[in-house]
């Protein structure tokens, strides 16, 4: 029987690499504009930082996360998003003693046992960014700034930015008293699992993807005509600094996101189709998980759906040159040169190849062709001779002679 990968994970294979180099790349290169620093966490984490950190009433926590005890007989869980390990890192090597705010960044593989479909996977890659220390608005417009920026660069098209108030824990209270003496007539028709959510975090309802639950949701009352003054006023300023940057976006009350630890600002970043990144502040996570009070914000987005997206909406990925040389060698001297030349090349940074599955000339040149090589060069004995070549330039055949010796000029040529 053939052993194939399991439900709900996906091979990249070295067709699609490149489209990740893309994007990770511009995740790189924006995060070092914006100050941001990367950090990586393992891929598994102690159970009780996600019940503490996501909240007992998630759908991830009820229904998606996968844990096993491990030979010390602990509870262990493959994280299942990004933001709790970030904040644990953050605790436990003391980074709220340095200069706030701190920001960080992670591209990781998450794992969440949830219906298998195309572009939602069981373990699949999110980009994330975390900013810890700061309770200005500005740092709430800064992040939803960078999130789009990102996702222009990489080539998206007609974005739209929803926003919302999601409030604290002096006004949300009152909410969910209204939530519940709202839901009360309606209580027999939820699923199962807002029945367990109604008296913990009635909330979480609102997030529910079951049609029936939907329907009873639609005309509820909404967070912000509940919330604080505080609270309104934050979510004033972040909108003059949204403002300031000339960053469209829409006040979507219904937005309330899967996650507990969620306070005041809360958004979402959505394509034609999907949403594409959602994020906001919590300010009250890292005491929860054992630190000191201290406010936060940040945002996810998932690769897998980001590429997804490009490929839906025919944006261009550019595609890295796999080879930029190839050297083809003539008899027995000539392959050996080839050999030591590629090497010597590759040291200085040029992707070069040579023949190791004993071709024919005609055949090597197939072969360069099929691999989409930049150049080709063959060595035979006149080139060792004279200590020079013609190196051939595919798309257009035009020819460069250069010397052997000389590597920069050859990397120069072929980098043009």
């Amino acid at each position: 029987m053939e052993i194939q990968a399991p439900k709900g994970t996906k091979d990249m294979l070295p067709e699609e690499a490149y489209k990740w180099h893309y994007v990770e790349n511009i995740f790189r290169e924006v995060s070092k504009n914006f100050g941001i620093r990367e950090i990586r966490t393992p891929i598994f984490e102690h159970t009780e930082l996600f019940l503490r950190g996501v909240g007992e009433t998630t759908d991830i926590v009820q229904k998606e996360m996968y844990t096993f005890k491990d030979k010390g007989d602990r509870s262990i869980t493959l994280k299942p998003e990004g933001t709790a390990p970030a904040v644990r890192a953050f605790i436990e090597n003391r980074l709220f003693n340095e200069a706030q705010p701190t920001k960080l960044y992670y591209i990781t593989p998450c794992f969440r046992y949830e219906k298998a479909q195309k572009g939602r996977y069981r373990q699949f890659h999110q980009y994330g960014v975390e900013m810890f220390g700061s309770s200005s608005p500005s740092i709430d417009a800064e992040v939803m700034a960078l999130a789009m920026n990102i996702l222009k660069k990489i080539g998206l098209k007609g974005l739209s930015l929803n926003i919302n108030n999601l409030g604290c824990p002096s006004c949300r209270p009152k909410y969910n008293e209204a939530l519940k003496n709202f839901l009360k007539e309606n209580y027999d028709g939820l699923c199962e699992t807002c029945k367990t959510r109604f008296e913990k975090n009635p909330m979480r309802i609102l997030d529910c993807k079951e049609k029936k639950c939907k329907e009873i949701t639609k005309n509820a009352p909404t967070i912000l005509e509940f919330t604080c003054e505080e609270c309104n006023e934050h979510f004033d300023k972040t909108k003059e600094y949204l403002d300031i940057l000339g960053i469209p976006y829409t006040v979507d009350p219904g937005i309330v996101r899967g996650l507990d630890y969620y306070t005041k600002t809360i958004f979402e970043i959505l394509n034609s189709e999907f949403t594409v990144c959602g994020g906001g502040r919590y300010d009250r996570l890292i005491e929860e998980i054992g630190g000191p009070s201290m406010p936060a914000v940040g945002f996810g987005m998932g690769i897998e759906r980001l590429i997804m997206t490009l490929d839906k909406e025919g944006i261009e990925v550019p595609k890295e040159p796999l080879v930029e040389l190839y050297l083809s060698g003539r008899g027995e001297s000539g392959v050996k040169e080839a050999f030591k030349l590629a090497h010597k090349l590759r040291e200085i940074g040029v992707n070069a190849e040579i023949n190791h599955a004993g071709r024919s000339f005609k055949a090597e040149m197939k072969y360069a062709n099929k691999i989409g090589a930049k150049f080709n060069v063959v060595l035979g004995d006149d080139e060792l001779e004279s200590r020079k070549a013609k190196f051939k330039r595919m798309e257009d055949r035009e020819e460069f002679e250069l010397s052997l010796d000389d590597l920069e000029s050859i990397k120069d040529i072929i980098k043009k």
